[in-house]
Formats: C-alpha cells, structure tokens, sequence
C-alpha cells in the first residue's frame, strides 16, 4: 500500500490559492467589491480592448492589511503556519478570519484603486478607447503557477481564454507585471490565448504620447525600481525610463548599479511575503535603502507589491521624506500640471 503524499505547499499559499479557485481574486472578496473602484468611471463593460487590473492594485489597502497580520503572527510564538492553517480551515466553513481582520484594519478605503483610477485616466488622456470587464474580470491565476499547482493553473487558463473570446476581446492593457506575463507568455501554453494580443501599461503609454507634452509640477529628482517580472520576464526596462526621462522637470538618477536587469528584489510577489514574511521585510528595507542612497525625492515603480513592499521598508527605516509613486501616478500628475 503507498503512503498518502504529503502537502508541501505551505499555509499561506494554499489559503490564497483557494481563495483564487473560489472567489477568482487572492483575498477572497465578492466580485462586486473588487470592482468598487471603476463604479463612477463610465468604462464600457465589452470593448475588443479591455483594461485588465488585477488583483493586486484592486486590493492595496487590504494587502497591506494582510501582509501586517501575516508579520505579526511570524513574529508571535505561534508563528504565521497555524494561524493561515486556520483561517483556510474557517473560510471552509463561512468564516473568513483575514478579510474580518482587513475590514477592521484597513482605515482608508478609498486607498483601494487609486492607481487603477490614475491609469484610466492617462490611457483616456492619450486617447485610447478600451473598456473594463467590471466584476466579470477573472484571476490571471499567477500564483497557481508559482505554487507548483499546475493542474489548476491550467484550468484556470482556459477559463480566462473562454471568458475573453466569449466576450469578444482581442486586446488587453494590463497594468500588473505579473498578471501582464501570464497573460501574455504563460497561459499561451495550454490555450490559444496567442490570438490576444497583450500590452503592459507602460507599451500603451509610451506607444502614444508622442502627441502630448508631460510636465511633473516641480523640479523634482527621481529614481526607478524595476519590478522583477517587468523587468526579467517581459524585457520592459527602456520604456518606463524613455516615459520618465520624457517628463519635464524630472531629473531621473539611477541606483549604482542595482538597477535594470541587475536591479534587486523588494521581497515581494508570488507569495514570498506569505511564506517567509521577514526575508521578505529584510529585503524591502535593504531595497529601500538602496533607492534612497540615489538621494532621490521620489522613487517610481509600477508593481502594487513593489509599491507595498518599499513603502513599508521605508516606514522601517523611519524615512518619511523620500514619497514612492506608481509610474500610472507620476504620469497622472505630469498631466495635471499642464
């Protein structure tokens, strides 16, 4: 008789991916809620291009919120393996432990969307028409394919193909990289996803604003974090810094040599901070620390979990000068100032 296999795939991982499996978005919310920030926008619901925003930036506020209990409950003696062992065994059965913790924790609910809101106005402003499938969009499913689950991350793919060709897309702006990468290169290898073309935010942007003029407010001095997967699994390093350099007032400064390819990890992403939360805070503050040594004012990236990670290495290293803004933002506000 063979023994039973063991589950390797710690806590934290199994909670979010049931979460995606279940209520198709990591924290487990109603779909009404993830679409909460598009409500007054007027965005068609059916377009053959479509804004797709991804968990991570629909949900900011209420990750921030998780990762905090997640620290917290690693740095008790029950450490952060039980308490999410716990929270998936109590959502099984109605009770949702983490998003009760999120509704009392997260104090501006408005935070949720706030770039979302800013890159739908840019991509207006540059004159391009899409729409947003609303409570419709599905999970890209990411993390099932980081956490070895690859049965239900192709499941999910065709899923994601389905909804889309029954809709009649056929383009997609994607603002997260890593939602941009399994949308582009890692579903294509169990669907025929292919025949949609996919677009970073950043591609779209820069693809049109030869017509406009970009002025940031002040002279300010800037510097970029490359999020890993834009950066080493989809190639984008020139475009966001070609969009920056663009922008007048600006002067952008580069890391020593911990920038492009090289550029190092905030610690976020895939689930690392649910696994290992205080590699994954070392590694923010190291980061942090690193873009702050450019003597920049501002830093820019355009990942919500780079954006969440090195805010909370800076709120580490008590730096409350240096702001970090999301590339969608920086390019909001340039705009404004005309």
């Amino acid at each position: 008789m063979k023994p039973k296999s063991k589950v390797t795939i710690p806590p934290g991982l199994l909670y979010i991916a049931d979460n995606i499996k279940i209520k198709q978005n990591i924290l487990g919310t109603s779909s009404e809620l993830r679409a909460e920030w598009a409500k007054n926008l007027n965005l068609p619901e059916q377009s053959e291009t479509i804004f797709f925003a991804g968990c991570g930036y629909q949900y900011t506020a209420g990750l921030e919120s998780l990762t905090s209990l997640i620290r917290k409950m690693d740095k008790s003696p029950l450490g952060s393996e039980l308490p999410m062992t716990l929270a998936g065994i109590q959502r099984k059965s109605g009770l949702d432990i983490a998003s009760f913790y999120n509704k009392l924790t997260v104090k501006n609910i408005h935070a949720e969307g706030e770039v979302l809101i800013d890159a739908v106005k840019v991509l207006r402003n540059l004159g391009i028409d899409f729409g947003y499938l609303g409570d419709e969009e599905p999970c890209c499913g990411s993390l099932l394919h980081y956490a070895g689950m690859k049965q239900d991350f192709i499941d999910n793919s065709h899923k994601l193909y389905d909804k889309f060709k029954s809709l009649g897309v056929k383009r997609i702006i994607s603002i997260v990289p890593s939602c941009t990468h399994t949308l582009k290169n890692l579903i294509t290898q169990h669907t025929r996803s292919s025949k949609i073309e996919v677009l970073h935010f950043s591609e779209a942007v820069l693809n049109n604003m030869q017509s406009i003029t970009l002025q940031f407010p002040r002279k300010v001095k800037v510097t970029y974090h490359d999020p890993c997967q834009l950066s080493r699994y989809l190639q984008l390093i020139d475009e966001p810094r070609r969009i920056i350099k663009a922008i007048k007032n600006v002067e952008f400064i580069e890391t020593n040599w911990t920038n492009r390819e090289w550029s190092t990890c905030c610690g976020g992403g895939a689930g690392f901070e649910a696994v290992f939360p205080e590699l994954s805070e070392i590694l923010a503050v190291n980061r942090a620390k690193e873009l702050c040594d450019t003597g920049a004012e501002i830093i820019v990236t355009n990942c919500p979990g780079c954006l969440m990670q090195i805010k909370n290495g800076l709120k580490k290293l008590k730096n409350d000068t240096v702001k970090v803004l999301d590339l969608a933002q920086l390019i909001s506000m340039s705009m404004e100032s005309k």
